[in-house]
């Protein structure tokens, strides 16, 4: 299984879609965003918060993640081709045709499994709570 992201400020949203991802075999490759990268995606002035490496660190130190792989580009599809998942993993906020490498994966045979929407798990959510608390 492969899933990706920024994992800018870790909360039970990503711990969620990792433990489910992790659930459908043997294991779990997670690509994460090098600073750079995440940059890219514009997730909000100041992000990410939490420096690539501590990032890497905490994923990597979950029990369902098994590899974490830093990717410096704007999304994962190179990593994607590169590794061949079986099965390519993203959260409830995403949909199948909307998943970047879902066209990569379903050429060789594999899938995409969207994981159950967690509500109120996103980095943005409780950035924006910390910021109307001040």
């Amino acid at each position: 299984m492969f899933t990706n992201g920024v994992f800018d400020i870790l909360h039970h949203g990503h711990v969620a879609c990792l433990e489910a991802a992790r659930s459908l075999g043997d294991a779990l490759v997670v690509g994460v965003n090098t600073d750079r990268s995440a940059r890219i995606l514009d997730k909000g002035l100041g992000r990410p918060v939490v420096p690539e490496d501590a990032r890497y660190r905490v994923v990597a130190a979950l029990g369902a993640v098994d590899r974490v792989v830093p990717f410096d580009e704007a999304t994962p599809r190179e990593l994607i081709s590169a590794l061949r998942p079986d099965i390519l993993v993203k959260g409830g906020d995403y949909r199948p045709e909307d998943v970047v490498g879902a066209d990569i994966v379903a050429s060789y045979g594999g899938h995409v499994h969207i994981t159950e929407f967690v509500p109120d798990g996103g980095t943005s959510t409780i950035l924006e709570r910390l910021h109307g608390a001040s």
